[in-house]
């Protein structure tokens, strides 16, 4: 932790919200790089994901959850922990909701756990480039009536519409502090973890139905090539749950694993500032989202929340 200036602001921001509102995106746009995967699927973050954004006067942490469900399967017992249990920990709350939605069972659920919180709540009406400017005050009072928020602020995720008067609104709820990061430092996750999320987008993207929700990834090995000292090898490996999802994840001819790993590349790439050699594998767990023990292994430790 570094020295606390006079008037520093800091603190952390816990993203809360349905399914497929567009937390991940947000948390992209406002760190300026992806740490958090992005997909049309529901629930595709299933950890926290934390990201750091230092400015001269202040630091938000902001902590991207899972979104909120009823779960199915020990796996998602561990997601919606996951996105409980940050609410005890943080400074102010982002209730984030999608505006071309109506509001549902599932928000009326995420405002019965904020009920008798008493840290501030923001709502922030994600999407506003997908509806008529008309439309939004309906919106805001169908919400106001349920809660007593303290700010509204409609947002763009993907266009940035109003995100910077949202991070200015953020700043004055937040205490004063010290800067708990490194100025260029951008999350507090393991690269690991981050490339291991990289792949998992590629394979949601790609493929349809029950297969994704039954993927984890594994990296088995990260290191610098020998030979070639500005070459990185990556190997990872797929899990999935059944030997025909097996099939669909390498595809015909070995033609989808060969383009997850085009796609995985060029991010891991990016991120990593070197060019990369991925080695992927596809290996079947039967059942793995309702077993602890395979939970644990592949880094859902429930015990860290």
């Amino acid at each position: 932790m570094l020295e606390t200036k006079n008037g520093y602001k800091s603190g952390f921001i816990s993203i809360i919200g349905r399914p497929n509102v567009g937390k991940s995106t947000f948390l992209n746009r406002v760190i300026g790089q992806k740490i958090a995967i992005m997909s049309d699927k529901p629930q595709t973050t299933r950890n926290k994901v934390q990201g750091v954004l230092t400015t001269t006067d202040s630091q938000m942490i902001f902590i991207d959850t899972p979104g909120i469900h009823k779960p199915k399967h020990k796996l998602g017992d561990f997601m919606l922990k996951v996105a409980k249990n940050t609410l005890r920990e943080v400074d102010v709350i982002m209730f984030m909701v999608n505006a071309e939605q109506k509001l549902g069972k599932g928000d009326e659920f995420i405002l019965e756990m904020l009920a008798g919180n008493s840290t501030p709540v923001f709502l922030v009406i994600n999407k506003i480039d997908q509806i008529h400017p008309d439309e939004l005050l309906g919106i805001i009072e169908s919400y106001k009536e349920r809660y007593e928020f303290a700010e509204i602020i409609p947002i763009s995720a993907l266009q940035g519409n109003n995100v910077e008067n949202l991070l200015a609104t953020l700043s004055k709820y937040l205490p004063e502090g010290p800067q708990y990061y490194p100025a260029d430092q951008i999350t507090d996750h393991p690269e690991r973890f981050i490339i291991s999320e990289l792949i998992r987008e590629k394979v949601l993207h790609l493929t349809r139905e029950e297969i994704p929700h039954s993927i984890a990834v594994v990296i088995d090995k990260i290191r610098r090539d020998e030979e070639n000292n500005d070459k990185i090898h990556v190997a990872a490996t797929i899990i999935v749950e059944r030997d025909s999802q097996k099939g669909i994840v390498i595809g015909k001819r070995g033609a989808l694993l060969k383009e997850v790993g085009t796609r995985a590349r060029k991010d891991i790439e990016m991120l990593l500032g070197s060019k990369v050699y991925l080695e992927l594998w596809v290996k079947v767990q039967k059942d793995w989202r309702n077993k602890s023990t395979h939970l644990r292994d592949f880094g859902f430790r429930d015990d860290e929340y």
